[in-house]
């Protein structure tokens, strides 16, 4: 492709200077550009905009370039691709903007509201008299076949009629120069997070012609989203107890981070202001949708939804949605929740409807459309499919309705297809497929490497209801630019966003959600909301760090004790504390124990596939109950998860290759996970399967495996760190703490009662092993140099309150932190965890510790070991049922 070595400016001294900078590429042949017009002088808008840039400007393009790739970074912008393995990638965001004229803008904007009136009348007729069908406007197949049709929605009339509140529009441009509708979006619209974003980072970098050509705000579109959902949310309201009405609570409702598109849902939560919400965030009591919180259930009066129709309610919908609200249907035909939109409103989304748009305007609005659509022809319909075979030699084969890629009709693929090679097919099945004429979209410039060239695009507009029958079109979009070398435009497939700048004649509104500037005055100590989900994930990511580290030190210490000279001594007690704390289980291994059984038994529970509460799985777990607030974490943080997890993995890999396992924590050659063949299964229910099993690891490298184990703990450690030196200490992460406090607790004590209850406390392996394990050695030395005395452990591991594993320091910290919770949560109804978990007072002395009865035992001992593990686990059932599933009680403060 050759460059035109000169840049069409007015003037000759600054085509000279913009040559020397800029290399222009040729645009694409038969397509519409929108740089230059027929005559290679470019556009009005864009002469502007270069003039307002200035020979300065175009030479810092190069670094405005860079800028934004550092500002995605920065901002950890993303989308989410399922063909990547669930690894974001990075935003792709164009440099230079896409710019229309204001009398071009008013056409659009005209065209696309006159789009959202006609699409929510048609929603509205189809479940309420559907005199489209009654009339032959619309064929039933195409409303009753699609899976976005939703029967339970039939005869729901939303507050004001309004079924739909956002609705996108895409738009293309002819090689003529007419702005043609290629698609319609109203299940769930996305790119208006996305949208912002775009214009919160290029505008910035081209502040001066931004200025200077009066580009239209964005920020009125948001504000009148949000206005439009609070005043819909009006018709559910009820006064509360003392008789005013309440701010409505509106959420967003998210499939979670592995959606394509989460990071917009959390950025535009942010910027709405509104709550950020999965579906097991919400639960429904008495037909009202709550949002389960630290601090009780909070009433949720409007859901912005992100789902898509069927995934919304599995109890009315599809049954294997786990991302769901069950009854959240019921709750909305009760009129007590604004779901926008509608749930059941994708039917309008099929590409079979543009062919019969035009005879229904002119039944609901008595207009014609002031917007063409692209040519469309259902196959269902034997006259149209006949027409675009004779008249089409090649056009777009697309499905009548959405289907997953393994129900798709066969042969389907992204770009043209030849019609005379589909026909069989299409004859087949006709009702299936839709043609579209292809279409040569305009080429919007883009800048790279100090040139100038062109990729076609689609530009997506937005249309926010107001509540009145009326519709505010935002003054921008979302623009898509095709790969190189794609004629068709998909972000999937390596495409790019492009900022959207509507120039106006007008002084531009300086309206903001932004935060404007603060004064010191004006702040407040104001916290976001703490969801039980959020809270119950860092609780459990709290247990399973720190259960995780205590299996890593018991372990290393076990290796390492198993030639020593005390092993036969001390062997039924490294066995009893590998069974307690879940390394091994009582099958791993045939009676009578032998070290060799046992350490086989310890190396084939390490992996994640095993029954055990192996390391390897606290280690998934612990990665996966992060990944669900990945948003309190801060980069390094969270990708030190991620190493310890798949360090660990890979450790294993290398260290038994030849006992199948891979990186998965899987075996080879059985399946996936512990699952297997009938018959193993069988022997491993008596114990049998897993000896047996054990048996693969009779030869591995002990020497690797510590190195592992002893990265494994510094990454270990470093989490730890993380956690309690980069997290907001909020509610939701003093569940954090408690959940770490909690598995201390609780492995401590149990530690210190099967050391004494093997009668091993008093002799020098079993004190030197609880040192160890309550990685005390240093302390204790320091203390009492070259001393054996049991008084003095037993103050250090239980008594001491300094010590950061001492058993009632740690335990007395952890009530502490549990009242401090139940005040911010405002559970003052709830059973005070002082009656769970008395305080340390009560506990023995250290004088009653240190007693031996007559069966040289340390009864006392062995008895408050099992008094404080109960407290602990009792408080642990408490707070899952108090904070997590509010099954205890009902919330303190529920709102109206």
């Amino acid at each position: 492709m050759a460059f035109q070595s000169t840049f069409p400016f007015e003037t000759s001294a600054a085509r000279a200077d913009a040559s020397s900078l800029l290399r222009l590429l040729p645009g694409y042949e038969g397509h519409w550009d929108e740089l230059r017009d027929p005559s290679g002088a470019l556009r009005e808008p864009w002469r502007q905009f270069f003039e307002r840039l200035g020979e300065d400007g175009i030479a810092r393009l190069e670094d405005h370039y860079a800028s934004i790739a550092q500002q995605i970074r920065d901002n950890d912008i993303s989308y989410n691709v399922y063909a990547d393995n669930g690894e974001p990638r990075p935003w792709a965001l164009d440099l230079l903007p896409f710019l229309i004229s204001e009398a071009e803008w008013a056409h659009i904007e005209r065209g696309v509201t006159q789009r959202a009136h006609l699409l929510n009348a048609i929603v509205a007729d189809i479940y309420g008299p559907q005199t489209l069908l009654e009339r032959g406007q619309l064929p039933p197949a195409l409303v009753f076949g699609h899976p976005g049709y939703l029967r339970s929605v039939k005869g729901f009339t939303p507050p004001g009629g309004q079924y739909l509140q956002v609705v996108a529009v895409d738009l293309a441009r002819t090689p003529g120069g007419n702005w043609t509708v290629m698609a319609h979006r109203t299940e769930a619209p996305s790119g208006l997070g996305y949208a912002l974003e775009n214009r919160l980072i290029v505008a910035t970098l081209f502040a001066d012609p931004f200025r200077a050509l009066r580009v239209s705000r964005l920020a009125p579109t948001y504000s009148q989203l949000i206005a439009t959902l609070a005043q819909a949310a009006q018709a559910t309201m009820q006064p509360d107890s003392s008789g005013a009405d309440t701010s409505p609570h509106i959420a967003l409702l998210t499939p979670g981070p592995f959606s394509e598109t989460y990071f917009e849902h959390v950025f535009l939560a942010r910027y709405l202001g509104v709550t950020l919400v999965e579906g097991k965030d919400l639960t429904v009591r008495d037909d009202m949708l709550y949002l389960k919180t630290l601090a009780g259930l909070e009433r949720v009066h409007v859901v912005l939804r992100r789902l898509d129709d069927a995934f919304c309610d599995p109890v009315e919908l599809r049954a294997d949605s786990s991302i769901g609200v069950p009854g959240l249907l019921q709750v909305m035909r009760a009129g007590n929740v604004i779901v926008s939109n509608v749930p059941g409103s994708g039917f309008v989304e099929s590409p079979a409807l543009h062919g019969f748009l035009p005879g229904i305007a002119e039944v609901l609005l008595d207009e014609d459309l002031v917007l063409p659509s692209v040519a469309t022809w259902w196959c269902g319909e034997k006259a149209a499919r006949e027409h675009a075979f004779t008249r089409l030699d090649e056009a777009f084969i697309v499905p009548t309705w959405p289907v997953a890629p393994r129900d798709a009709p066969p042969g389907i693929e992204q770009g043209r297809q030849r019609l005379s090679t589909w026909r069989e097919r299409i004859e087949a099945m006709p009702d299936t497929y839709t043609i579209q004429q292809s279409q040569r979209f305009s080429c919007t410039p883009r800048y790279e490497d100090g040139t100038i060239g062109r990729r076609p695009s689609v530009l997506r507009v937005y249309a926010i209801a107001d509540f009145n029958g009326g519709w505010h079109v935002m003054p921008g979009g979302f623009t898509r630019m095709a790969a190189e070398r794609q004629a068709t435009v998909s972000m999937q497939y390596g495409g790019s966003s492009v900022d959207t700048w509507v120039l106006s004649s007008q002084p531009t509104s300086t309206f903001t959600l932004l935060p404007s500037p603060m004064q010191p005055a004006d702040l407040a100590r104001k916290h976001r909301t703490v969801s039980s989900r959020a809270a119950e994930n860092l609780f459990w990511a709290g247990r399973y760090g720190e259960r995780a580290e205590n299996n890593v030190r018991l372990l290393r210490l076990i290796l390492g004790s198993l030639e020593g000279n005390d092993a036969d001594a001390m062997f039924p007690t490294l066995v009893e504390l590998a069974m307690h704390c879940g390394l091994v289980q009582s099958g791993d291994m045939s009676s009578p124990y032998s070290p060799q059984a046992f350490e086989r038994a310890l190396v084939a529970n390490l992996s994640e596939s095993t029954g055990a509460a192996s390391i390897g799985q606290n280690l998934n777990y612990q990665a996966r109950a992060n990944g669900e607030v990945r948003g309190r974490l801060s980069n390094d943080h969270w990708r030190t998860i991620l190493a310890a997890r798949n360090d660990f993995r890979d450790a294993l890999q290398t260290l038994m290759p030849a006992a199948g396992f891979n990186g998965n924590g899987n075996s080879n050659g059985n399946g996936s996970g512990s699952g297997s063949s009938s018959s193993q299964a069988q022997s491993g229910a008596n114990g049998n399967g897993r000896a047996e099993r054990a048996e693969r690891y009779d030869r591995y490298d002990r020497v690797t495996l510590m190195n592992a184990l002893e990265r494994l703990s510094v990454q270990l450690s470093a989490i730890s760190g993380a956690q309690g030196d980069r997290m907001t200490r909020d509610e939701a992460w003093r569940l954090l703490f408690v959940g770490r406090h909690i598995e201390r607790v609780s492995a401590m004590a149990s530690i210190l009662r099967v050391v004494a209850d093997k009668g091993q406390l008093a002799t020098p392996a079993g004190f030197d092993l609880l040192l160890q394990l309550f990685d005390s050695t240093l302390t204790y030395r320091a203390l009492y140099p070259g001393r054996f005395e049991v008084p003095a452990l037993l103050d250090l591991l239980v008594i001491e309150p300094t010590n950061p594993r001492g058993i009632y320091g740690v335990y007395e910290r952890l009530r502490k932190k549990l009242d401090e919770i139940s005040v911010a949560a405002g559970s003052m109804r709830h059973r005070p965890f002082a009656e769970l978990m008395p305080p340390t007072a009560s506990l023995p002395t250290l004088e009653s510790l240190c007693v031996i009865d007559e069966d040289d035992s340390y009864a006392d001992l062995i008895a408050v070991c099992d008094q404080i593990g109960g407290y602990v686990g009792a408080a642990a059932h408490e707070i899952s049922a108090r904070y997590f599933s509010h099954a205890s009680t009902v919330a303190s403060r529920v709102w109206s």
